[in-house]
């Protein structure tokens, strides 16, 4: 429905009625000789083009629907879908994001606006959602809108349905193999090295790093030849405080740790709820690898002392950014 127009009252005859030759008023008689301009039409109601937008809203979720059924969209040889992450998968997370963790991005234009860089991390949580936070930070806030490809440990692709949704919302397997793929591709891809020794350490040793590994991204880095962009997370620590752990109880399930919680498991599915933490991500300036010669890659003592770099660098940054925290909720 097309929005109707108000015709302004600003013809020469209406600008004769207000300022009339000689700068002197005839009277009352000169005015009704004047022609009688024409009523302006209204404006349509707020809520008719609020209907619009919902007739929009609802069309375009039609064509959504319609592609999802048929077919016609597109994934790509990991098995991203962007259509679907874009506007699905986002909009999930984003209530969390938002509302609920109310998480503050620093630094997001140093991830560049085009070609490869690796997102190196810190993990924590207990529950792995630091990694969803940060790639919700870079698409709703890069300037050149880029999308975060995280590399994921084996367990995630082994659990249903979390399997479909990692792929499709962009995650793939932590081998260098692929990592260097979607580098060399132009991506951003984010890698979080302490893996499970991050996620699930006590909550004694909150913001403590655990080791790096063995400097595997920094040689992915230097073979795809992209930057290297330090990011520190500070909120997800406090989300499940993790006291204990069931060790026993964790091998008999397969897996990595089994927390113990102030709420888990004793409330049984309420205290799988986190808590709502204030979060702050910080993208720290970008440490460049492309100046190095290609043998670079298999040389030790520089992955050590890149790794290292890397490391203090993301530990620092906890630091400041504990220091400056008011409280772990506001």
């Amino acid at each position: 429905m097309a929005d109707a127009k108000v015709i302004p009252f600003d013809d020469d005859r209406s600008r004769a009625r207000r300022r009339p030759p000689g700068g002197r008023s005839d009277g009352a008689a000169a005015v009704r000789a004047l022609p009688t301009p024409p009523a302006p039409v209204a404006a349509p109601a707020p809520r008719e083009a609020g209907a619009s937008g919902w007739e929009r809203r609802l069309a375009g979720g039609l064509a959504f629907l319609r592609r999802r059924v048929t077919g016609d969209y597109e994934v790509d040889e990991f098995g991203y879908d962007e259509e679907l992450t874009d506007q699905v998968l986002m909009s999930l997370l984003r209530p969390l994001y938002e509302k609920y963790f109310r998480v503050e991005v620093k630094g997001v234009e140093n991830i560049p606006k085009d070609g490869g860089a690796l997102v190196v991390a810190n993990h924590s949580g207990t529950v792995p959602l630091d990694g969803l936070m940060m790639q919700v930070a870079v698409h709703d806030h890069h300037p050149a809108g880029r999308h975060l490809r995280l590399l994921a440990a084996d367990l995630v692709f082994m659990l249903p349905v979390v399997n479909e949704l990692a792929r499709k919302a962009g995650h793939t397997l932590a081998c260098a193999e692929d990592a260097e793929r979607l580098l060399k591709s132009g991506e951003i891809v984010g890698v979080m090295p302490e893996g499970f020794k991050g996620i699930g350490k006590p909550f004694a040793e909150r913001y403590k790093l655990q080791r790096f590994g063995r400097g595997g991204f920094v040689s992915t880095a230097l073979r795809a030849g992209v930057p290297i962009v330090p990011c520190s997370i500070v909120g997800a620590e406090e989300i499940y405080p993790m006291l204990g752990n069931a060790k026993t109880l964790a091998r008999v399930l397969g897996l990595p740790y089994f927390p113990l919680t102030p709420t888990f498991p004793w409330l049984g599915p309420l205290g799988a709820l986190p808590l709502p933490t204030k979060w702050t991500i910080q993208f720290g300036e970008p440490i460049p690898t492309d100046g190095y010669p290609l043998e670079a890659a298999e040389d030790p003592m520089l992955m050590f002392n890149l790794t290292d770099q890397v490391r203090e660098q993301i530990q620092h940054t906890l630091y400041k950014l504990l220091v400056q925290r008011r409280s772990v909720f506001f």
